[in-house]
């Protein structure tokens, strides 16, 4: 009877711990989106005036609402040991991020490790799935300017032309750097078998903690991004032709970024929002190619794109077996880094949120009864 009651307490506090949780997340988005996009809009003349000054304050308030998000894993004591190549130091290179995509919290982990990644964070255009366009964070993506992919055959030439098109009319025009996709086209649990399907039929590797990449989104970017040279790969110098008057280099890396949950269990947004798993660590593995190592062509960039996720396959395995990623080329043993996040940030960020949303409520409300 009383360990009974022992676990009844305990299922008690997770449940209420989880409503509180579900009731100040609301009320945090309930004051910062609305704030966020006010805010923009009063911003306007800006953006007219002086279109990069517009964007620069515009990603500073992106930044913020990623903080959000954030906070919300790290309260619940989710955190992120980085290992690999460290890519601070090119957080100001424009750069491709290629992911591994197991759930939806392969978003927020992302969200809570570039944070510290310089002006990265609010430099970069994601590409996500259309289905997210209608979540609660769907309407700041849609102003930010990311991409909403539609999957299926049926979609996929159309919505390459529209990539394309997104890219030359928003990416350098809006002063961004890193651009973040998942070439996996899905959830690993909903995409294996058909991956390992395709992969018998066509005589490629099987793989089980990743499934093959699919090419499209990938060739779109480096061909819009990058100049290509004659032998088929790209060079540093970026060939679009809507460029800002500041002459960019273009894309100039590759970063390949590997994410793995603890007993191969992720971490979905639902455990952000409630907080009912204990504390965990996510584990996010980098590596970096520059440009000119990736090929353009399609049979060469298939290949290539491939054996990345034949390496991904290989250090995911490696880290289920032995609880770490394999060491780097010339290292004896991987070293991993604790990736932290400022407590006193995070309460500012939060404190901001709030006090813009009373600011607005009630500037509106005055406005509304002096019309009215």
């Amino acid at each position: 009877m009383a360990q009974l009651v022992d676990e009844a307490g305990k299922l008690g506090w997770v449940l209420l711990k989880s409503a509180l949780r579900f009731v100040f997340m609301f009320l945090n988005n309930c004051v910062a989106i609305p704030s966020y996009c006010l805010c923009l809009l009063v911003l306007q003349p800006l953006r007219i005036w002086h279109r990069f000054t517009f964007w620069q304050l515009e990603g500073i308030m992106f930044k913020w609402m990623l903080a959000m998000v954030s906070s919300w894993g790290w309260i619940a004591g989710y955190t992120v040991t980085e290992w690999g190549d460290d890519v601070r130091p090119i957080s100001e290179d424009e750069a491709m991020v290629i992911v591994n995509h197991q759930s939806t919290g392969d978003v927020c982990t992302l969200m809570m490790c570039l944070q510290d990644k310089g002006t990265a964070v609010r430099k970069m255009m994601w590409l996500m799935d259309h289905v997210f366009k209608y979540t609660n964070f769907g309407l700041v993506s849609l102003i930010h300017g990311d991409f909403f992919i539609r999957q299926g055959k049926a979609h996929r030439d159309k919505q390459l032309i529209y990539l394309k098109d997104h890219l030359e009319k928003y990416y350098h025009s809006r002063d961004r750097k890193w651009i973040v996709l998942f070439p996996e086209g899905g959830f690993l649990r909903k995409r294996r078998e058909t991956s390992q399907t395709f992969a018998k039929k066509h005589s490629l590797p099987h793989l089980t903690h990743v499934t093959l990449p699919r090419l499209g989104a990938t060739q779109v970017i480096l061909k819009t991004l990058s100049a290509q040279n004659e032998n088929g790969s790209v060079g540093n110098e970026s060939g679009t032709s809507n460029q800002t008057a500041k002459k960019r280099k273009g894309l100039q890396w590759v970063i390949d970024v590997t994410i793995a949950y603890p007993k191969a269990r992720p971490m979905d947004i639902q455990t952000w929002i409630f907080g009912y798993r204990p504390p965990t660590v996510t584990h996010v593995h980098y590596r970096m190619y520059p440009i000119k190592e990736v090929p353009v062509k399609e049979e060469a960039l298939t290949a290539w794109l491939y054996q990345r996720f034949v390496e991904k396959e290989e250090l995911l395995a490696h880290f289920y077996d032995t609880g770490a990623f394999p060491p780097q080329d010339g290292e004896r043993r991987a070293a991993s880094r604790q990736m932290t996040l400022d407590p006193v940030w995070l309460c500012v960020v939060q404190s901001l949120a709030f006090v813009s949303g009373l600011v607005w409520y009630s500037a509106l409300q005055h406005l509304y009864c002096c019309l009215f």
